[in-house]
């Protein structure tokens, strides 16, 4: 049996070990075969060389990305112990900084996380339309307005509109506070956050201010023609055909526009179908025009929304299962 002891004082040790421990415990069930013990700004391994080399191996990629960042989420700690291809570690370390799309505020690194991710950012790069479709917390929105803010860094735009239908989801607006703006600010609020994550408060306020960057619900975009400019429409299986025809119809020569959206959360009423489902099929073969789908591999979120979106998946097809079991029973029935 072998111990090594690894010195944690270039980071905080509690980003490292995680509230109530709980990162080390993932550390813990990643090795089962070593014994792994805490002590101040220190971690023992002990067991096999074998198994310290791939721990350590780890734990320095860990402490690398902490020494950068400062901070870890347990999804990203989880991602990095779990990432035994080169390309999954690559994703967190800046082996390749050319895949960093933006730099946000205190030297945050925004990149493509997961394999579906790049191949948005690749589909964006050599088409002007892209469909990115796939169930929530995929990184859909944050990665097309990522690229959309690199886009206005490198003035191959000169400004991002970012749109999103005011569906209501399970509340009136009319019962919401305040005025219009105030009532539909909420629904676009996704956006801010991930505009707040990129551009820092005081040029993101002045962007806001000269309307270089612009945030409005879809029924806003009508009439307009959007030229040199970085258009997303989000939530967009809330969206019924004319909407969704009217938004295509609206893009310029000099612009580029991302269409995302998730098939399992359609908020519309019960009577109208969602456009998305048209246009995807409708446009799947025109040149210049991408289609992108995420899945649950590509969930960036916390570590248990995969788990959860795969449950819901599970539920879904037993359901599909019993209604065809149901309707060949009632066929043999007649005859």
């Amino acid at each position: 049996m072998t111990e090594t002891i690894i010195n944690l004082e270039t980071v905080n040790p509690i980003e490292f070990f995680g509230v109530n421990n709980g990162k080390l415990d993932l550390l813990k069930k990643k090795f089962p075969l070593l014994k792994i013990l805490s002590r101040g700004t220190q971690i023992k391994l002990s067991g096999a060389p074998e198994q310290i080399d791939g721990a350590k191996e780890k734990i320095d990629l860990i402490l690398q990305y902490l020494e950068r960042n400062g901070h870890m989420s347990a999804n990203y700690f989880e991602q990095i112990l779990g990432g035994d291809d080169e390309k999954v570690i690559d994703n967190f370390m800046d082996r390749n900084p050319t895949d960093v799309l933006v730099f946000g505020p205190n030297g945050k690194t925004i990149r493509a996380r997961t394999a579906n991710q790049k191949l948005m950012v690749e589909a964006c790069d050599k088409n002007d339309i892209l469909f990115a479709i796939g169930p929530a917390g995929t990184g859909k929105t944050y990665t097309a307005v990522a690229l959309a803010v690199r886009a206005l860094k490198n003035k191959t735009v000169k400004k991002i509109i970012l749109t999103r239908p005011a569906v209501e989801a399970g509340e009136s607006l009319g019962f919401l506070p305040g005025d219009l703006k105030e009532k539909i600010d909420p629904y676009l609020r996704p956006l801010y956050d991930a505009l707040d994550d990129m551009i820092p408060a005081d040029k993101l306020g002045y962007y806001m201010q000269t309307r270089t960057i612009e945030i409005a619900p879809l029924a806003y975009m009508r009439g307009r023609t959007l030229d040199n400019a970085f258009i997303i429409l989000d939530e967009a299986q809330n969206t019924n055909d004319l909407q969704i025809k009217m938004f295509l119809t609206r893009i310029g020569p000099n612009a580029k526009a991302i269409i995302t959206g998730d098939p399992t959360q359609i908020d519309l009423p019960k009577n109208q179908q969602s456009g998305l489902f048209k246009a995807t099929r409708l446009l799947k073969n025109i040149d210049g025009i991408s289609h992108i789908e995420l899945d649950e591999e590509d969930v960036v979120r916390h570590r248990l929304v995969k788990q959860i979106i795969k449950a819901y998946n599970k539920d879904d097809a037993k359901k599909v299962e019993f209604k065809l079991e149901e309707e060949n029973r009632h066929k043999f029935e007649k005859k």
